[in-house]
């Protein structure tokens, strides 16, 4: 069973949605188009969290245990539970607090 991630952000949440579709154009102008496959929506969410390093810790500890290969459970704002991968995040580090963006993008199994 996959693990939770239970964090909330503290600065924000974005989403980005670009569902996957098939384009064929045509010399006149002229293109048909086609979903990609039965999950063709797939969300994205940009995750911005500024705590002390402290707090931080835990965060990339579980990014890093489940290594951008294991999914996890995840449940967006204002959005549904579903199945997420974090395959990059970036750290600034500062003397009072770390900022981290994480990127998880939905997975499905």
């Amino acid at each position: 069973m996959p693990n939770t991630f239970t964090y909330n952000p503290t600065y924000g949440a974005t989403e980005a949605t670009k569902p996957r579709v098939l384009v064929t154009t045509f010399g006149d102008g002229y293109e048909q188009r086609v979903v990609d496959g039965i999950n063709h929506i797939r969300r994205v969410w940009n995750l911005t969290f500024s705590k002390a390093s402290a707090d931080m810790a835990a965060v990339i500890s579980f990014l890093e245990n489940e290594g951008g290969v294991t999914s996890f459970n995840w449940t967006p704002p204002r959005g549904s539970a579903g199945l997420w991968v974090c395959r990059e995040w970036n750290r600034a580090v500062n003397d009072a607090f770390d900022q981290v963006t994480l990127q998880f993008v939905e997975v499905f199994e």
